[in-house]
């Protein structure tokens, strides 16, 4: 009883732990979204430096998708590819953002595409002007695409296999009962008999307040005759149920054993196992 009220306390606990961390009123993109516009604007702050430009502003940052980001400057600025790539990489670092993305710069009123790069695990990939050559002084807006934000949050995995344990646990500890329970009722059950009530699953018969304890053959026996009452059964069949699996079998041990019920129901009139020469016998009822 201990033990079952344990794994089963002990599976709620861990379940409901589990379910409340991954449902309590956190909203990651929310919070993922300020850091991303955090790290942008420190990103555009790092370019206007980088061209000498320490008066004009970084324009708020506009989201285009869920996880697609515009970065914008109230004037005109000079792009120098090598200085953007690492401006940009080294701000999401800072702020533990993915390392996955894609960077486009475009013009403020044509969108063309004036250079683009991606980043895959902190390895730049795809830069289309050559290194070192600047973008000439004109309006842009950079956008930030992260291509790898559906991955799941190792802390999730984390609570997803506790609630897994939990689950475990609480079965177990649910299936201890079922099977004590089952136990319980088997031990209730029995079948009646004439004047007797017969357990099988105790090895014994009842009648009124007395008990008659059964070997364990006699009780195969007995529930051999039970399952087809005032039916013939050959003797082969009572020996091979009884004996094929369960030890040695001499000649006449089935008689014998006969002999030992006959004596434990000869309390009431209305049993009797009967002998059919040469064939078997019958429970008569």
């Amino acid at each position: 009883m201990k033990r079952k009220f344990i794994f089963i306390s002990t599976g709620l606990i861990v379940l409901l732990f589990s379910t409340w961390q991954l449902t309590r009123p956190v909203d990651d993109y929310s919070e993922f979204m300020g850091v991303v516009k955090v790290s942008l604007r420190d990103a555009g702050h790092q370019l206007l430096l980088a061209g000498k430009d320490s008066t004009s502003l970084v324009l708020p940052i506009k989201v285009l998708q869920p996880f697609k980001f515009r970065l914008t400057f109230q004037n005109d600025l000079i792009i120098e590819p090598d200085s953007l790539v690492s401006i940009v990489d080294r701000s999401l670092q800072k702020a533990s953002l993915p390392d996955a993305y894609r960077v486009e710069v475009l013009a403020c009123t044509t969108t063309d595409v004036f250079y683009s790069y991606e980043m895959f695990e902190g390895t730049e990939t795809g830069i289309v002007p050559c290194s070192g050559r600047n973008l000439p002084k004109n309006c842009y807006d950079i956008d930030v695409n992260f291509t790898r934000q559906k991955q799941t949050p190792v802390n999730h995995k984390i609570y997803y296999g506790i609630g897994v344990l939990g689950l475990v646990l609480l079965f177990l500890g649910l299936k201890k009962q079922k099977s004590k329970q089952i136990s319980l009722n088997s031990q209730q059950e029995h079948i009646a008999l004439g004047s007797f009530n017969f357990y099988p699953e105790q090895n014994k018969l009842v009648k009124q307040a007395t008990e008659i304890s059964l070997s364990r053959k006699e009780c195969e026996l007995l529930e051999l005759f039970v399952a087809r009452p005032n039916q013939i059964i050959k003797r082969d069949e009572l020996t091979k149920a009884v004996w094929e699996d369960h030890g040695v079998f001499v000649g006449r041990s089935l008689d014998t054993y006969i002999s030992k019920l006959r004596k434990k129901l000869k309390g009431d009139n209305s049993i009797k196992i009967t002998n059919i020469h040469g064939v078997g016998y019958k429970l008569e009822v």
